[in-house]
């Protein structure tokens, strides 16, 4: 199964914000589907799910590439949920979103397989291609919108002039603009 590439206002009223989906914002307040006034007790499983689903459409991964990034960080030493986030924000595409290349991870995507960003004067077109501290993320063209240069995270440094940026160090838990409780996703893997 590929990406999703359904309506994304629908995912928002159902799992909440999600900045690196879409920055639309929804008129409706109820959730989506013909029996959305219905009220369910939500199950501990549902509730995993419901927090793995966010991580899943926020970053635009399939299900066995998020997989395969949960045992990644399940090797490493450290707190896993953690690691976890971590690892997604230090791809190429997250990196350049949070850059304020583009306003959604998803057209992130897209500039970087067409060639348009640099790392270390290298041209890569790999959106899942991992950074490392001290890399530079050099964009070809010019920005129109200086609306998203408002809140770069605190990982990351943006030079206008040069129209790169610098990864300072890995993110914090703080500096990760997705709200969820990871330990939450790394209980749904842990039960598979």
């Amino acid at each position: 199964m590929s990406r999703y590439c359904g309506p994304r206002l629908r995912i928002v009223r159902r799992l909440g914000n999600l900045p690196g989906l879409t920055k639309k914002k929804s008129k409706k307040k109820n959730l989506p589907g013909q029996h959305k006034k219905i009220k369910q007790k939500l199950t501990e499983y549902s509730i995993r799910l419901k927090e793995k689903q966010k991580l899943k459409f926020n970053y635009g991964l399939t299900e066995t590439q998020l997989y395969k990034y949960f045992l990644e960080a399940k090797r490493k030493h450290g707190i896993t949920g953690i690691i976890l986030l971590q690892l997604l924000e230090m791809r190429l595409d997250s990196i350049c979103f949070g850059l304020g290349f583009t306003n959604t991870i998803i057209a992130a995507r897209q500039i970087i397989t067409h060639g348009h960003i640099m790392v270390n004067n290298k041209k890569i077109n790999i959106p899942s291609f991992q950074c490392f501290p001290k890399d530079t993320i050099r964009y070809f063209k010019k920005i129109k919108n200086i609306d998203n240069f408002k809140q770069i995270p605190s990982h990351l440094n943006y030079n206008k002039i040069n129209n790169e940026g610098q990864i300072k160090n890995y993110p914090s838990r703080s500096s990760i603009q997705i709200q969820l409780n990871e330990l939450l996703v790394v209980e749904y893997y842990s039960r598979h």
